[in-house]
């Protein structure tokens, strides 16, 4: 399976890109506004991997084209640029594909972090409005720490819930998503409960803050 991360320069982006180059055989593409930004991460992503005992091959590709080559795609962007990424990638998308983002919308104040939901009553629902109406939506990887994505050394032991309205575009993001070692793929319903999961992520931010030795949080369901 091929899967393209939409913004893969960024935190998230590097921490899935990582995983899923170190852990799986899936081929991982990095898009961007810039494409000379997408070649320089999957560089460097490449490298990374080398340098923990393992050859792949990362590509880097501007976001529409990226897109065109993959058959799932991670808006791994910041909640206020989904939209407008799924408009632009929009052509480059099918029936086939399933779409994923992993974004909430969060504000900070003096108290710390707080779920701040679009108008669409989730960052989910928002990429679900904008996406072309065969391309099936799913919520999941919100409440994944990028940092210890990223820590190739890191063992995981975390649950990822994943929300969408299309049951077999469900399954297959559960399946990629235990593809990874160290994760778990829970069913947490419909795109209705989205704003429920998305919430979860300011709530482990304010936790690890606030505890010394509790950095990059994730969840675990016993």
């Amino acid at each position: 399976m091929r899967i393209a991360l939409l913004g893969g320069t960024g935190d998230i982006g590097e921490g899935l890109a990582l995983r899923y180059a170190y852990h799986t055989d899936h081929d991982v593409v990095i898009g961007s506004r810039d494409p000379d930004s997408a070649h320089e991460a999957a560089d460097e992503y490449e490298s990374t991997v080398r340098a923990n005992g393992r050859e792949r091959k990362v590509t880097g590709f501007e976001n529409a084209m990226a897109a065109d080559r993959a058959d799932v795609v991670v808006l791994s962007v910041p909640p206020y640029h989904v939209a407008d990424t799924v408009e632009t990638v929009a052509g480059s998308l099918d029936a086939d594909d399933v779409l994923v983002t992993p974004a909430a919308g969060m504000k900070r104040d003096d108290d710390g972090f707080h779920y701040h939901p679009p108008s669409a009553g989730s960052v989910t629902a928002l990429v679900a409005d904008a996406a072309p109406e065969d391309v099936p939506v799913v919520g999941a990887f919100h409440n994944l720490a990028a940092g210890r994505l990223a820590d190739l050394d890191a063992d995981l032991g975390l649950d990822v819930l994943v929300v969408g309205d299309d049951d077999g575009a469900k399954a297959r993001i559960a399946g990629l998503i235990q593809d990874v070692d160290g994760l778990r793929a829970l069913d947490a319903g419909g795109l209705a409960n989205a704003p429920e999961v998305e919430s979860l992520t300011p709530l482990l931010i304010n936790v690890a803050r606030n505890n010394d030795g509790l950095h990059d949080l994730g969840v675990s369901f016993r």
